[in-house]
């Protein structure tokens, strides 16, 4: 693959000066905001409201204050602000697409009419906006915005630099893993011809078998894709994780051949039918917006049949050990701790932040992780991002100070695998697992969780 990159990446810099001529891609600042609670987060990327030439908020047809489509997105969330059993108890999900008409808060795009807003219960990480004639804008706060073309239309002249143009896609190079199960429960792999794992380390068996068949093929990982098979596939989009921002000239190069890059923010979500839902973006990307709907209402019940139990109490601490001996937890606000305690369980760091960063994960020393999780009931091994554990004795052997903790003890280590991170579209079943977990329940019906043998 080196090899067949060396032309590619010889042109680099010719590519990249003419890449202002050819992409339409442009960082913006992002804000999410749940309508109900009225609160808003926010943050900067780059580019400000002063650089959107035709974007404005207000209804179609109004003269508007001119502003970054994606700094002004707001999810609009039909459930109160809570956790995520209330949600679901208050709202039941819809089965087919539901938008409402929210003109104040839609951005205008010259020589488009807005006709509605997506209604989200859960995500608050991005919006799609509904246009006459198929068009469609795909908002994601700290990535950017994303007009959606659709196949016979052109964009709109004088499009701001800020909207990155995605004429419907056929050919998609995936390298943000987390989506592969989306567009499995959307039944629409036959967009996706390219992917950026290999097919052993895929745990969903319809994309192995995709790859396998050779219907999709590696295209070289997120940090070092194949360019040339791009080029020869025809690939019209690129689908990245956040990770692409650690390669900022992957992106750039990926770009300047032609092919527009969308970044999948849905692992900032802090609940998990908040990644869930990402399920109605990609619904919108390949126009399946009611099978979308269809699907997650189904994975909505998995939080309504456990509304109302109570906390059993018992302390939960979801852990991972490096090769050099330091212990990697999730922060007190990730979607981790959140099924944790809709699970019924009480995540041992709920009190833990990661300060200002935007990284969902917190590293610790083992004297740390001992001091706070030693008194543990239970230990989740995070098996996805170090290899999973064959007994509890290879715990021990990372640290022998393991042998002194309650849960090794008490027999209550358990591990997940690869399969969650890439089960995007039914995650919320861990809450389940945990339940079962936290009061002696089947373990031959969980999804995810298994224990760890003594």
């Amino acid at each position: 693959m080196k090899k067949r990159n060396r032309f590619w990446k010889q042109w680099i810099p010719v590519l990249l000066s003419a890449s202002v001529l050819i992409s339409g891609c442009g960082a913006s600042s992002g804000a999410a905001m749940s309508a109900s609670s009225g609160t808003a987060q926010s943050s900067s990327i780059s580019e400000t409201a002063e650089n959107s030439e035709n974007i404005t908020s207000g209804s179609a047809g109004e003269t508007g204050e001119t502003v970054s489509t994606a700094s002004s997105s707001e999810a609009v969330n039909t459930s109160s602000a809570g956790t995520a059993s209330s949600k679901a108890s208050e709202a039941e999900a819809e089965t087919t697409l539901e938008t409402v008409n929210d003109p104040d808060n839609a951005p205008k795009i010259k020589g488009l009419t807005y006709t509605g807003t997506m209604v989200l219960q859960y995500a608050t990480c991005f919006n799609v906006y509904y246009y006459e004639d198929g068009y469609k804008l795909l908002s994601v706060p700290k990535s950017g915005d994303y007009l959606l073309v659709p196949d016979g239309k052109e964009a709109p002249d004088g499009l701001s630099k800020d909207i990155t143009v995605i004429k419907q896609p056929h050919n998609i190079y995936l390298a943000a893993t987390s989506a592969m199960s989306l567009f499995c429960a959307l039944d629409s792999l036959d967009v996706v011809t390219m992917c950026g794992i290999e097919a052993d380390n895929w745990t969903i068996d319809a994309a192995r078998k995709a790859m396998e068949d050779g219907s999709i093929v590696f295209a070289g990982k997120y940090s070092e894709p194949d360019y040339e098979i791009m080029v020869e596939k025809n690939c019209d989009l690129a689908i990245e994780s956040t990770m692409i921002l650690h390669n900022p000239e992957v992106q750039e190069m990926i770009e300047s051949i032609g092919i527009p890059v969308f970044i999948d923010r849905s692992s900032y979500e802090s609940e998990a039918l908040g990644r869930t839902e990402w399920i109605k973006l990609y619904g919108a990307m390949v126009n399946k917006e009611d099978a979308a709907f269809a699907h997650f209402a189904e994975q909505t019940k998995v939080i309504s049949d456990l509304a109302g139990e109570q906390s059993t109490g018992k302390t939960v601490a979801f852990f991972s050990v490096g090769t050099d001996g330091t212990v990697t937890v999730r922060s007190g606000k990730d979607y981790i701790a959140n099924m944790i305690k809709e699970g019924g369980g009480v995540y041992i760091f709920k009190d833990l932040d990661n300060g200002e960063g935007s990284s969902v994960s917190v590293s610790l020393s083992m004297e740390e992780f001992y001091n706070k999780a030693n008194s543990a009931d239970y230990l989740i091994y995070n098996g996805a991002i170090e290899n999973g554990l064959s007994s509890v004795q290879d715990l021990v052997e990372k640290s022998d100070t393991f042998a002194d903790f309650k849960a090794v003890k008490d027999g209550n280590v358990w591990q997940v695998g690869k399969a969650m991170y890439q089960s995007t579209d039914t995650v919320g079943q861990f809450i389940t697992d945990v339940h079962l977990m936290l009061t002696g329940g089947d373990e031959s019906q969980m999804t995810f969780l298994s224990k760890v043998a003594s």
